[in-house]
């Protein structure tokens, strides 16, 4: 359980933490600065619910 828990931790910390980058440090006032993430962090999201369903009916079929 211990190695799913750092799992589940690290990829939170991923989700989180590319909300923080930018793709360009800023230049003149015309100029829009453009984030990186265009949906990535849905889509770690999406796969950090999709493992833990795949545990979820993992641990359902060992117990029966």
């Amino acid at each position: 359980m211990k190695k799913y828990s750092l799992a589940l931790f690290f990829a939170l910390c991923l989700a989180f933490a590319s909300t923080e980058v930018f793709a360009q440090p800023g230049f003149d006032d015309d100029v829009t600065d453009t984030p990186i993430d265009g949906g990535i962090s849905l889509l770690v999201g999406a796969g950090v619910a999709y493992g833990a369903k795949k545990l979820h009916d993992k641990k359902k079929n060992q117990a029966n």
